[in-house]
């Protein structure tokens, strides 16, 4: 187990590990986005990929101003949240089903990340470094927008996945 002596340290650690989640998930939306049925949540899937491609982007920004060289350890909560991705993937039923399934999966990991870019956020500002905060607040309000965007999409397929039981 590593030592991790400083609030900065602490920063840099967690925002490696989240160019590591970001960087598993641009592998792992476009396997999500082929896997949807629902028009509206394989776009929802392909938009986010754009995002998570600027989050990414944004830090290795943060990481270049704290002058850290080297972008990622890997993140295990990722790694798991994404083979739960697999596996509603690859899970059988009816379309409406397993989209629900995949909104579920999508879910988790918005949330995981939300928690992980308020933590962070809330380091660098505790630390004075606006410039940090900034970025990490941009990427979890983009989080937020994508999470609430699955809700909406969740109404529908979660009543068309219902309608199968009821037919």
């Amino acid at each position: 187990m590593s030592r991790i002596p400083s609030l900065e340290a602490l920063l840099i650690d967690e925002l490696k590990d989240l160019h590591s989640a970001e960087t598993q998930l641009v592998k792992a939306l476009p396997k999500m986005a082929e896997a949807a049925t629902d028009t509206g949540l394989r776009q929802a899937f392909a938009s986010h990929l754009t995002e998570t491609r600027g989050h990414v982007e944004r830090l290795e920004q943060a990481l270049k101003l704290l002058e850290v060289k080297g972008g990622s350890k890997t993140c295990h909560a990722m790694k798991g949240l994404v083979q739960e991705g697999s596996e509603a993937i690859e899970a059988g039923g009816p379309d409406a089903v397993r989209d629900a399934n995949l909104i579920g999966a999508a879910q988790r990991v918005e949330h995981y990340e939300m928690a992980a870019y308020g933590c962070a956020r809330a380091f660098a500002e505790k630390l004075e470094r606006p410039d940090i905060a900034q970025l990490l607040q941009q990427t979890l309000d983009e989080e937020g927008a994508a999470n609430k965007k699955l809700i909406a999409i969740a109404a529908t397929v979660n009543n068309n996945a219902l309608a199968l039981a009821a037919s």
